[in-house]
């Protein structure tokens, strides 16, 4: 595993942008490469090289926001309206934004891909319960996604509509608690493909059932759907896990999935409904996380 700093990123890919597009706006601005180097506190070989044709970062230097920040400084250096102090503040705000979910953050990842798919916001929260929470949840929907994208069987049992897998962080409030596959895994043949890399709020019918379990048992986060079959509900039945029934109602089925665990008193491993017009018969596959939900439904399908 490779530990990498964001400001490792910004020492070594940003600045060297930044100082490279200044110094050629200070150029077509008039300025001659003894003062460049003295506004960018660097050498005149280096505004040299800069000029000639340094290396960008393409998606430090294609960003908007810099582009004018880039102008606003070179304008205020050409105009000596605007001192390094005020600069400095200027080029830090960008930093910030590109730390927040930014250009920093997606070379981040690249250089350290221990972090790739939890959708890190270190640089902004810091390490807090919240965070680690909200990272748990996605590597956990992603392993799941990864199982079943490669267990045998179960495009089969994909539904037409595909198959989500998610995990709730713990006190879920409402969906953009849960974090769910953008897209859901869908069967191509006898594959399953997964389309992206998890994310929070991207699921409604998956993390509505994950929420109206967690209204019971707050202990059960994690969820996938699949379609309904015979063999799959004999299968959770010879395994111990009695299906439960409810409506196949679209306008309130979060609500009536958490009726139907309430008069149960416990939330089922597996909830069915059989469909009805315009709607696809589904079954919900339940666990305390996406994975153990996914390794259930593996072995569902795989004695079925």
């Amino acid at each position: 595993m490779s530990l990498r700093f964001p400001s490792e990123v910004v020492v070594e890919r940003f600045l060297p942008t930044v100082r490279a597009m200044l110094a050629r706006a200070l150029d077509e601005r008039g300025l001659t490469q003894e003062e460049i180097a003295d506004r960018l506190g660097v050498s005149q070989a280096a505004v040299s090289g800069y000029l000639r044709g340094a290396d960008l970062e393409e998606r430090f230097a294609s960003d908007e926001r810099l582009q004018s920040t880039v102008a606003t400084i070179a304008d205020g250096f050409a105009a000596d309206t605007m001192d390094g102090y005020e600069a400095l503040g200027e080029l830090l705000a960008v930093i910030r934004e590109f730390e927040d979910r930014g250009p920093i953050c997606a070379v981040h990842e690249e250089e350290m891909p221990a972090l790739e798919g939890l959708g890190c916001d270190l640089c902004v929260r810091g390490l807090d319960e919240g965070a680690l929470a909200e990272r748990d949840a996605l590597a956990a929907v992603r392993r799941a996604a990864r199982r079943l994208a490669t267990a045998p069987g179960i495009a089969t049992h994909v539904p037409n509509v595909g198959t989500n897998v998610g995990t709730a962080v713990p006190d879920a409030a409402d969906e953009t608690d849960v974090a769910a596959v953008p897209g859901r895994l869908q069967a191509v043949g006898s594959r399953v493909v997964v389309p992206a890399q998890p994310e929070f709020g991207v699921s409604r019918r998956v993390a509505g059932a994950i929420l109206a379990a967690m209204a019971v048992e707050p202990e059960t986060r994690g969820a996938l759907n699949l379609a309904t079959s015979e063999s799959l509900l004999a299968t959770a039945r010879e395994r111990g896990h009695e299906p439960l029934a409810f409506d196949a109602d679209y306008e309130n089925r979060g609500e009536r999935l958490r009726e139907r665990f309430c008069e149960r008193g416990t939330v089922p491993r597996v909830a069915y409904h059989e469909g009805a017009f315009g709607v696809e018969p589904v079954t919900y596959v339940f666990g305390e996380t996406a994975t153990e939900a996914a390794d259930l439904a593996m072995a569902l399908i795989g004695d079925s």
